[in-house]
């Protein structure tokens, strides 16, 4: 196929399924052809990322994802976009040495942010591993943009509802929910970043309001524009 955008899935697989959907949601399309080519690289089975940068042994993902990330580039693709927010801290290390470009989620969240928030405090919400990585933080602060994480309570509940509800099968939970935008809006955050496409899972189940920036989203719109389609506003 000519013309592809690489999708680097499975990370998990419902959130790399919600992305191919924004994708053909957000295009501008009277047909079939009018959508973008896309090969989707499901790895589920990849080492769970967030144990990894916990413990520090990085090198199976490091490898894996490098590996896959040069297959798609082999095929072809134009670009890659990677639906998950936590394997950036890997592609960091990589994404200089494949030979396609990779649309980088954190990056152009940040970007997005920074058109409202400027100044502002804005909430990271994320598994732990993102959280240490400290990529949004960075991202944020260079985009004068005041980063907030989460209380010690707080996190726990956002890897409950990436974990324990989305990633096990089971729906979001919105009483726990309330108790995460309760601290966000209490700590006096203007807007809050979904920074894990788990999360997107939760917002389309809650219907979750423009408090948040659907760090997937981002991801797919940008994905769009790279790929010279025209995006439904």
């Amino acid at each position: 196929m000519e013309n592809t955008l690489g999708i680097m899935g499975g990370m998990g697989p419902l959130a790399t399924q919600m992305f191919y959907k924004m994708l053909i949601e957000h295009t501008v399309a009277e047909k079939d052809q009018d959508h973008i080519n896309v090969l989707i690289f499901g790895h589920a089975t990849m080492p769970d990322r967030t144990a990894a940068i916990l413990s520090g042994n990085l090198k199976p993902v490091y490898e894996k994802l490098r590996a896959d990330l040069e297959t798609l580039a082999a095929y072809g693709c134009k670009a890659i976009a990677v639906p998950c927010n936590t394997s950036h801290y890997f592609l960091d290390r990589i994404e200089e040495d494949i030979s396609v470009p990779i649309i980088n989620m954190i990056r152009e969240s940040a970007e997005e942010a920074a058109k409202t928030c400027k100044g502002c405090r804005v909430g990271i919400l994320a598994t732990d591993g993102t959280v240490k990585s400290g990529l949004y933080q960075r991202a944020l602060t260079e985009r004068d943009i005041i980063p907030y994480t989460m209380t010690e309570r707080g996190q726990e509940l956002v890897m409950y509802e990436i974990y324990d509800c989305v990633k096990n099968g089971r729906p979001s939970d919105p009483k726990v929910w309330k108790e995460i935008e309760s601290e966000l809006i209490g700590a006096g955050c203007k807007k809050a970043l979904l920074a894990c496409t788990e999360l997107s899972v939760v917002r389309d189940e809650n219907d979750l309001g423009n408090f948040y920036i659907d760090t997937m989203e981002v991801l797919a719109v940008r994905s769009i524009e790279y790929m010279g389609k025209k995006v439904k506003r």
